[in-house]
């Protein structure tokens, strides 16, 4: 499996911006992807964005789009999730995890880093 460790987390106000690193372990294969998924106290944990490492194929959750952006560095196996114009609602613990294709769905992912927490204050 990969090992995933986020960074970049923290505390922000409402309409500013945080970026989110994930450096993995180890050399991905071409149809390898990224995620980023979210969960906030007492829900689900809910995707944000995917990349596909290879052609750089992305998804987003409609509530992101337009505000985030997920990138990848190849040669630094690290992917970014770029979030600008914040809002409360933000407010969650947020985690990279790596599949072996580009999906939307948590159980897919495989892999999984230990957690970030973003707080977005109003």
């Amino acid at each position: 499996q990969v090992q995933l460790v986020e960074s970049g987390g923290g505390l922000v106000q409402a309409g500013g911006s945080l970026r989110l690193s994930c450096a993995a372990s180890r050399r991905t294969f071409s149809s390898y992807a990224m995620g980023w998924f979210r969960q906030a106290p007492g829900k689900e944990r809910e995707f944000v964005a995917a990349i596909r490492w290879s052609d750089g194929s992305t998804y987003y959750a409609d509530s992101v789009k337009g505000r985030f952006t997920i990138s990848r560095d190849n040669a630094k196996n690290t992917a970014y999730l770029q979030m600008n114009s914040l809002k409360p609602e933000d407010t969650a613990v947020y985690y990279c995890a790596a599949t072996n294709f580009l999906s939307t769905r948590v159980e897919d992912f495989g892999s999984w880093g230990q957690g970030t927490q973003v707080t977005v204050s109003s």
